[in-house]
């Protein structure tokens, strides 16, 4: 028996798409279109019918988006593949992969503790493993369902030379890890909503999946190459909340006679277990090379005060850092509330900040 999956997950958090995926990830195939494993993906849609129930919003209906495939175990998927993100719940279409160093420090060898030096590294030995993530376009019109989760601007780029601090970024890119996608197929030749989906994918129903690259694209990677590259990845859990950082460097500029060296970092909060927690609070360490080491403290992170709970689970966010020199590590603490008002802190992982030693000129815009 086919498994009907609704949209309405988009507002509601990631473990109830996880859950309904379950048949499809295990030993029993489901009957449906697509073969074993597979079955219908459908989305909810205004309509002039007025339904109401607990899980269908009034005024929506179902609409058939596509047809759940099996997630890949191995391999990567190939550029054009429709997917779900299994923790925000966004409609998206992988642009080509990244492979990236993976260093988990909760899988990590321990060692005798050590104090921490200025580097910011604790007491473990962390090596790094190979890991799959995307590019990825999110569809426009999940953007208002995550907004409150994950920016949908995350992805930032320095601007013009005339202004050292000024950034601009292209709406609805993304980077995903192999494991939050669960892939789908559409009949549809647009199926995703995104000014450069036709600019950079061309519909042909002989491939599979039935969306290649374009010149565009080809040519849009190899510009950008060097401050689109994701290449290290760190995660580590504290008290059942994980937190993961993946630092991107952006490029230097001149300012004041002096060269400031520029980093996006965007981390990712993830509740694992079912008690409802809260972000009050976060405490950064950042070492530069020139010697200098800086705190900052501050309530929540963006602006916000994120709430972690069973039915949302995740929060995303980006941030930047710029220093005087060509390398340095941040580190720290947040510190989270839970409802009796008790705290706790939990660490986010040290990462490096390097710098390109083979440095174009970033980009002024977007590059075709």
């Amino acid at each position: 028996m086919a498994s009907c999956v609704a949209r309405r997950a988009l507002a509601v958090g990631s473990r109830w798409w996880s859950r309904s995926l379950t048949a499809a990830r295990g030993s029993r195939p489901l009957c449906a279109a697509g073969g074993a494993g597979a079955f219908p993906l459908v989305a909810t849609t205004t309509s002039r019918r007025h339904l109401s129930s607990r899980n269908r919003p009034e005024g929506k209906v179902l609409e058939t988006v596509g047809v759940f495939e099996v997630p890949k175990q191995n391999g990567k998927y190939e550029t054009g593949q429709l997917f779900l993100h299994s923790v925000f719940g966004y409609r998206g279409v992988v642009l080509f992969p990244w492979q990236a160093r993976l260093y988990d420090r909760d899988v990590a060898s321990a060692t005798p503790e050590k104090a921490e030096n200025p580097a910011g590294h604790g007491s473990k030995e962390v090596k790094g493993k190979t890991h799959t993530y995307y590019q990825v376009l999110i569809d426009a019109r999940d953007c208002p369902h995550i907004s409150q989760r994950s920016q949908t601007e995350a992805v930032t780029f320095l601007a013009n030379h005339d202004d050292s601090r000024a950034l601009y970024a292209i709406p609805g890119l993304d980077y995903v890890s192999h494991e939050d996608i669960l892939p789908y197929t559409s009949t549809d030749q647009v199926p995703i909503q995104h000014e450069l989906f036709e600019r950079f994918l061309l519909y042909d129903q002989t491939k599979a999946p039935p969306f290649v690259a374009r010149e565009t694209l080809r040519a849009w990677q190899e510009k950008n190459h060097p401050w689109l590259e994701l290449s290290d990845v760190h995660r580590e859990t504290t008290e059942n909340i994980r937190v993961t950082v993946i630092p991107f460097y952006m490029g230097m500029r001149e300012a004041q006679n002096s060269h400031v060296y520029w980093w996006r970092y965007c981390i990712r909060l993830e509740n694992l277990d079912s008690d409802v927690v809260q972000l009050r609070e976060r405490h950064w360490r950042i070492f530069s090379l020139s010697g200098t080491l800086e705190t900052v403290r501050g309530r929540g992170v963006v602006g916000r005060e994120p709430v972690l709970s069973k039915e949302q689970p995740a929060f995303q966010y980006s941030s930047h850092v710029s220093l005087q020199a060509s390398s340095g590590h941040m580190w720290g603490t947040f510190r989270f509330e839970r409802p009796d008002g008790s705290h706790f802190d939990v660490r986010i992982p040290p990462f490096s900040l390097e710098s390109n030693k083979d440095e174009k000129t970033p980009p002024s815009g977007l590059h075709w």
